[in-house]
């Protein structure tokens, strides 16, 4: 079911993310339970979130909207496909969009930029972030495709 129409057939439970995101990903559709991670300009926390295995889940990146470094490069995206992630969203930026676009992983983002993150092992795993108008919160189930983005507390019937 596309965005639109779990907007039209769920009205009152669907929560739309008001972003410009771009997609990166070779898959433009995805959906899955949510994971996060709140970090600014350091990465190191979501290395560690797609080593673990995804079991069709969308990991949500809160990089609090920064251009200046990239949250997801292509290594990264690549460990995604390989444990299983169904997507990854980023409020900020990510790089090697060329290759991600090759990968069968979803990947909206605000923009790319070539500059690697710091690598200090800051940031938060599986805290509700907030950012596009929405609070997103680990376990909420995620849709996106050409046309946005929405969430819901559970997956639609």
């Amino acid at each position: 079911m596309n965005t639109c129409d779990l907007c039209d057939r769920h009205e009152n439970r669907v929560r739309v993310l008001e972003l410009p995101l771009r997609d990166y990903g070779g898959r433009v559709a995805f959906a899955g339970l949510v994971s996060t991670v709140k970090a600014l300009e350091d990465n190191s926390l979501v290395r560690e979130a797609v080593a673990e295995p995804g079991n069709g889940r969308v990991l949500v990146i809160d990089g609090g909207g920064s251009l200046r470094r990239a949250m997801l490069g292509d290594m990264l995206a690549q460990t995604a496909v390989a444990n299983g992630w169904a997507g990854v969203l980023v409020h900020g930026a990510i790089r090697d969009s060329g290759a991600i676009g090759k990968l069968d992983l979803g990947v909206k983002a605000l923009a790319t930029c070539p500059r690697k993150t710091d690598k200090l092992g800051q940031g938060l795993r599986d805290v509700p972030v907030a950012f596009g108008g929405v609070v997103i919160a680990p376990g909420q189930w995620l849709a996106a495709d050409e046309d946005g983005v929405v969430l819901m507390d559970s997956a639609p019937a």
